[in-house]
């Protein structure tokens, strides 16, 4: 018998003031402006996915500055591949402009990190910054389409070269500094040729301080043969001896320089901004890579504005009253994502390091000194906190705090309910669905709006993100989101943040491979979910590549932690992975799980966790072999490695990539390909 995904929803939060929200504001506007009567946030939404105008109406709202304005006769035309239109075709801007549109003595950004040092800058701070980096790039040649790369910690530098670049028209991409060298960054890198680098040359992490130079040489020394013309060092934040000069220490070092010096070069006029077609390439991303070479995800600068600052302004309400803190790497898209807090007018606070060190206390009492307001974290921080019995409200009373919001992985009920209340019951506790490949979210909360649900199996994301037409598919390409029945996540309509393609892709076969193979046409987003019919609400139960299918039961990872989040006292982590066998066209479901010190997998506690299985969700769900394991893989943001340990356990050979935080976990699978024969696995007890 299928879970029933319905049952046991119950109301958690209630949105306060709605009237007075930004989305609000927006669909008054809309019914003034085009003679509609949208009622609610349901009737924007179907508004949004319907008529391209909403596009519009989003640019005019949000007051995009522009040297050409859209032409409302003109709001898509044919782009580079039937199923990616190119939007706004005619109009011109620049991403950087509307970024730094903001030039007061307020605060644009906090700078923090492990030392405990704090470093404000203003936003005409950041302006000049900028107009410096802009000035030196220019003297050195950049151009449009050029390509930058970054090897940077989450710092005022790291900002102020991306929107340096975007005021140029060239394209930039970062890495963050715990990336690999080769199966990481240059995986990267050389495939997208960059004419310059700007790079660390050591970095802090859980208070220990990492060398960069021998990777940022090995880099450096690669990339001279693709273009590479100028590689620039930026400065120290450690404990070298002042008489330090990190460009000795390169190969490359003729056309290496500091950054001091880099800047003595540009010449001193005003910051221009190049005014570009909306489509004009500006980030390149990358898929996670863990088991091949990674994809570079091109965006353009239109989309990345007018989408993440969308997302930011409309869907999360910010302003310039708030104080945004996303916790992030430079090499994640919600880095990315998190620039358009400064179109907002907002503060952001960058940290660079661990939220561990030198204790979680620490950084949790920094989130409330620093007055934040929308605080994005992700479920591992969360679980961490909970596992070591902390509470929140005796480190601080978190009065500012409006949203949290929870991304990179599933957020299980326990830890969802518990969140909600740790921070004083008054924040928002959300979690949003959405990725890389289109820098936003497909289905996300509203702060302002829609009252927040839990659910068994896993909480409510409470609504699908404007402008994106999400369905339900099962594998054949019908919808059967109203069944409650759980199946891909798919936008079954063009939106504005499709990504270009592929750099080097020319011809689009790879791009279309990856996300139009299944459902021709149609963008599958590579989540498996399902939507309650009764509150629209959606939830995510894991990557749809990841599904587990026992005996044709199609169910997600998400479950069954959920169930395990009742045994933290004895796991601290766990895994849960299909393995498909040449000799059996059944799938069977294993479990890994790593203790807590001092506890070990009993026959009474598996005894116990299957029967929590069976009952909560059924005998089905039960994993067919339950492990305990020493280490569970991670990439470097902070996400549960399962498709390459899926692979590894059903067959493949796989090289770690640059992204696995800790690779050599991954070789503790490779054993259990064959359970019943290596391993003599007593089945009585497992």
């Amino acid at each position: 018998m299928e879970h029933d995904y319905t049952a046991q929803s119950r109301l958690l939060w209630t949105p306060p003031q709605p009237d007075h929200s930004s989305v609000e504001v927006l669909r008054r506007d809309i019914n003034r402006k085009h003679g509609l009567h949208l009622k609610d946030y349901h009737d924007l939404h179907r508004y949004s996915v319907e008529d391209y105008t909403f596009w519009l109406d989003v640019w005019n709202h949000l007051r995009v500055i522009s040297s050409v304005p859209p032409d409302p006769n003109r709001i898509l035309e044919d782009g580079p591949f039937p199923e990616v239109p190119n939007w706004f075709p005619g109009a011109r801007l620049n991403y950087a402009e509307n970024i730094l549109h903001r030039k007061d003595d307020s605060i644009a950004i906090v700078a923090a990190g492990e030392d405990g040092i704090v470093t404000n800058y203003t936003f005409r701070e950041l302006y000049h910054l900028v107009q410096e980096l802009a000035g030196a790039l220019r003297a050195n040649g950049l151009q449009v389409g050029d390509r930058v790369a970054a090897i940077v910690t989450n710092s005022i530098n790291a900002v102020a070269i991306a929107l340096a670049v975007a005021s140029i028209g060239g394209v930039f991409s970062s890495t963050a500094t715990d990336m690999g060298a080769q199966q990481g960054i240059l995986d990267r890198y050389t495939q997208i040729q960059p004419k310059f680098i700007f790079a660390e040359t050591e970095a802090s992490y859980s208070g220990k301080l990492v060398d960069l130079l021998p990777k940022v040489r090995k880099v450096v020394s690669e990339l001279k043969s693709q273009g590479l013309q100028k590689a620039i060092l930026l400065p120290s934040r450690g404990r070298r001896s002042p008489a330090y000069h990190p460009c000795y220490y390169l190969t490359y070092s003729p056309s290496s320089a500091t950054l001091s010096t880099f800047l003595k070069t540009g010449v001193n006029s005003p910051l221009a901004f190049e005014q570009l077609p909306f489509s004009q390439p500006l980030f390149i991303l990358y898929s996670s890579g863990t088991s091949g070479k990674p994809k570079c995800i091109v965006h353009t600068a239109g989309a990345m504005l007018v989408q993440t600052w969308k997302g930011l302004k409309l869907e999360m309400n910010l302003g310039p009253d708030d104080t945004y803190f996303q916790y992030t790497t430079t090499g994640w898209m919600m880095w990315t994502f998190m620039l358009s807090g400064l179109a907002c007018g907002s503060r952001l606070v960058l940290y660079d390091g661990s939220p561990f060190y030198p204790n979680v206390e620490t950084y949790l009492k920094f989130v409330d000194q620093q007055g934040v307001t929308v605080l994005g974290t992700s479920p591992r921080f969360l679980s961490e906190v909970h596992g070591e019995g902390l509470d929140p409200l005796k480190l601080g009373s978190f009065k500012s705090l409006r949203v949290i919001m929870s991304t990179g992985a599933v957020l299980t009920p326990p830890m969802f309910e518990w969140t909600q209340t740790a921070f004083g019951g008054n924040s928002h506790l959300v979690s949003t669905s959405g990725g890389t490949d289109v820098c936003t979210s497909c289905a996300l909360h509203h702060p302002y709006h829609i009252e927040s649900v839990m659910m068994a199996p896993l909480p409510e994301i409470q609504c699908k993100s404007l402008g994106m037409k999400v369905e339900v598919f099962d594998p054949v390409g019908n919808n059967i989101e109203h069944t409650g029945q759980p199946g891909e996540l798919v936008c079954t309509r063009p939106h504005i943040s499709l990504p270009l393609g592929f750099w080097g892709d020319n011809s689009g076969e790879r791009f279309r491979d990856a996300y139009f193979n299944m459902y021709p046409g149609v963008w599958r987003q590579g989540d498996f979910i399902v939507v309650n019919p009764k509150t629209k609400g959606l939830m995510i139960l894991g990557r749809s590549d990841g599904v587990l299918n026992p005996s044709g039961v199609r169910f997600g990872s998400g479950e069954i932690y959920t169930v395990l989040e009742q045994f933290t006292k004895h796991l601290d982590d766990s895994l849960c992975v299909g393995q498909r066998r040449a000799h059996d066209k059944d799938e069977r479901v294993l479990l890994f799980l790593k203790m807590r010190p001092g506890h070990k997998l009993t026959t009474e506690l598996l005894a116990q966790i299957r029967a929590s299985i069976r009952k909560n969700l059924s005998a089905r769900h039960v994993p067919a072999y339950i492990f305990e394991i020493a280490e569970i893989p991670y990439t470097v943001n902070g996400k549960k490695i399962e498709i390459a340990v899926k692979q590894i356990v059903s067959g493949s050979n796989l090289k770690p990539s640059g992204t696995v935080a800790n690779p050599e976990s991954l070789n503790l699978y490779y054993k259990y390909r064959d359970i019943e024969r290596v391993l003599g696995v007593d089945k009585a007890r497992l």
